[in-house]
């Protein structure tokens, strides 16, 4: 059994001068508030942003270019962000600098390409056959090494799953207990383990730990309802270039997710236009399916005077 395991290529986000800007400082109406939420000042162009925010939330600035002009230290980037930030986490917003396009390697349009394949976002929603509960023990079961030495190896991994309506207790392929140990699964942990690929996913620590640690970082989840085996919608949100940087490294596997699986590339490499159509058709057919669901994102270009007219 394969394990895949699924890497966005969504840059990593850094302490910046922009960090600590969380929205543009609206109130109910929309109306400007002169201090909130990192920001002070350019009510009319906040409250402006707000709008474009409603917009783009509607789905009906697709297509559209907006223009943030001024002197230097302004705001201009602070707003972009700001609009980032209220749109939250589902939407793709994309940030770059107009310098990024020069490069010895790739073409200026390509890199234009992939940043605004990297704005358009895709919600991808599955059914699939699911073991779900809180973990209550991990056992895995060792065998001599059978190349010789010292070491054991596993051959099987013992894991026991609770839920409010019952628990089960599953032997599992010692492929999937690699995967238990890259989520880093402990017990009390709320885990799923997909039937048909052996993925396993970490949702959080179970609440019933809440009170274990007066301070922890942990993200605290109910235990699931339910049967331990059933069937679970999932959703998962991916980019367009996501499937591109996936298919131009093909891992194997068998269903539409499992495409996202992909290595760290070693050097700059351009993605074929052939290549694109093919995701695009795909991407379309399960768009037609009602599979996917297409969410346009915001593709924000810093310092765009940089560019040129080529």
């Amino acid at each position: 059994m394969k394990i895949e395991e699924v890497r966005s290529t969504t840059r990593t986000q850094r302490v910046a001068t922009h960090t600590h800007i969380k929205g543009l400082g609206l109130d109910e109406a929309g109306n400007a508030i002169n201090v909130q939420s990192g920001l002070c000042g350019q009510q009319q162009a906040r409250e402006a942003a707000g709008i474009v925010v409603d917009m783009i939330k509607n789905k009906k600035m697709a297509g559209k270019a907006l223009l943030f002009a001024g002197p230097p230290g302004t705001g201009k980037t602070a707003i972009a962000l700001a609009i980032s930030s209220e749109l939250g986490p589902k939407v793709p917003f994309c940030p770059m600098v107009g310098s990024e396009v020069y490069s010895s390697e790739v073409k200026k349009t390509e890199i234009l390409m992939e940043n605004f394949r990297r704005a358009i976002g895709l919600r991808m929603k599955e059914t699939k056959e699911v073991w779900e509960g809180e973990v209550t023990e991990i056992s895995p079961e060792e065998d001599e090494d059978p190349h010789g030495g010292y070491g054991k190896v596993v051959n099987a991994v013992v894991i026991g799953l609770k839920t409010t309506k019952g628990q089960k207790q599953l032997k599992l392929d010692p492929s999937i207990y690699e995967n238990i140990q890259k989520e880093k699964v402990a017990v009390g942990d709320v885990i799923y383990i997909e039937a048909t690929s052996g993925a396993v996913k970490r949702v959080g620590r179970s609440d019933s730990y809440s009170t274990e640690y007066d301070l922890e970082a942990e993200e605290y989840v109910p235990i699931p309802k339910g049967d331990v085996h059933k069937k679970k919608e999932i959703v998962q949100d991916v980019t367009l270039h996501d499937l591109d940087v996936a298919n131009a490294r093909p891992q194997g596997g068998h269903d539409f997710l499992s495409l996202m699986s992909q290595v760290n590339r070693p050097k700059k490499t351009e993605i074929t236009e052939k290549l694109r159509l093919e995701i695009n058709k795909v991407v379309n057919r399960y768009i037609d399916h009602g599979i996917a669901e297409l969410v346009p994102g915001v593709l924000f270009v810093d310092e765009v005077h940089m560019l040129d007219t080529e």
